[in-house]
């Protein structure tokens, strides 16, 4: 097929009137993106909420074990009676 031949082909296409669609289909359009966004939007607020908790979580961890504070030394006991 060459260019002439898909030209004409799709102009026959666009030409033709477009199919009928069903009555209910725009409704059951809305009613099924407006689930999707909802349960969309839910998602994200969760995924914030599970975000939020592990920093507190991880703040709450970090200011009672204080990892970053080097451990006092076993290897040597105190000095006692000088």
């Amino acid at each position: 097929m060459n260019r002439v031949e898909r030209e004409a082909a799709v102009r026959r296409i666009l030409e033709q009137t477009p199919p009928q669609v069903p009555a209910g289909l725009y409704d059951a359009a809305v009613r099924r993106g407006a689930r999707m966004l909802r349960r969309r939007t839910l998602a994200r607020r969760a995924l914030w909420l599970l975000l939020c908790a592990a920093a507190v979580a991880f703040t709450v961890w970090a200011l009672t074990v204080r990892p970053w504070a080097e451990p006092p030394s076993q290897t040597t006991p105190p000095v006692t009676d000088w």
